[in-house]
């Protein structure tokens, strides 16, 4: 993930720092599993959320323990789904337009599901990414890399923050826990320097009412990255 903002998971996901409403929102490298990683923050930098692994993160993840695409019924990531958000940016429109491709990408022996996220600003692409998920047995929803490009007058700028999981330490994190629980704090990513967000759910069985509609049983989570340190971010997902 380049920009916080712009990572989306699907289902209802209001990022309230942007505004934005909801308009309709590699290598195998299996060695990667056994392997630790030791993480620290920046020593001047205030842990806005804590995963409670002291700083050692070492995931590993069974081929055989996934099922094939995801049915979490806050991430339903089938194939073919749709969202849309718009809303205002710096000043600036914003649209986002996810869209669950029937592609699939082998990551770490995982055979997972393609979503594609586009970013337009006052109508022009500024980014475009491939994200990649995969659904454990137990209704968790990995996320195990991105391939992401910045663009500047239709010229691709920047490909930062793409990694994918089990490629030059990069480790997968979880983008949706199978059972939301409140204060459960977790990793959805990690590749150092790159993309090291975290989340954290602090409310669940909300009420939502937006422009579209009325929404129950809605799950509200905080995002927070080491990599900038003075944005937080709420995220709202409704099912289905």
């Amino acid at each position: 993930m380049t920009r916080q903002v712009h990572r989306w998971a699907g289902a209802l996901a209001l990022a309230t720092t942007l505004g934005l409403t909801a308009a309709a929102c590699g290598s195998d490298g299996d060695e990667s599993s056994a392997s630790t990683t030791t993480i620290s923050a920046p020593s001047d930098a205030v842990v806005v959320i804590d995963p409670g692994d002291d700083g050692v993160y070492a995931p590993e993840l069974d081929p055989a323990d996934f099922i094939d695409g995801i049915t979490h019924p806050y991430l339903p990531f089938t194939v073919g789904s749709e969202w849309i958000y718009e809303g205002f940016s710096d000043g600036e429109t914003e649209r986002i337009e996810i869209v669950v491709t029937d592609e699939r990408k082998e990551i770490l022996g995982i055979s997972a599901t393609v979503v594609r996220d586009t970013v337009y600003v006052g109508g022009e692409l500024v980014e475009d990414t491939f994200d990649w998920y995969g659904q454990d047995r137990d209704g968790n929803v990995w996320y195990l890399g991105e391939d992401s490009k910045e663009y500047e007058d239709g010229e691709v700028v920047s490909t930062a923050g793409s990694w994918e999981a089990g490629v030059d330490g990069a480790q997968p994190g979880i983008v949706m826990p199978a059972v939301a629980e409140v204060g459960h704090a977790y990793r959805q990513e990690f590749y150092a320097g790159e993309a090291e967000d975290l989340a954290e759910i602090i409310a669940i069985g909300e009420t939502l009412t937006i422009g579209i509609g009325d929404y129950a049983d809605v799950i509200r989570t905080r995002e927070w990255t080491p990599l900038e340190p003075d944005v937080v971010e709420e995220k709202t997902y409704a099912p289905g």
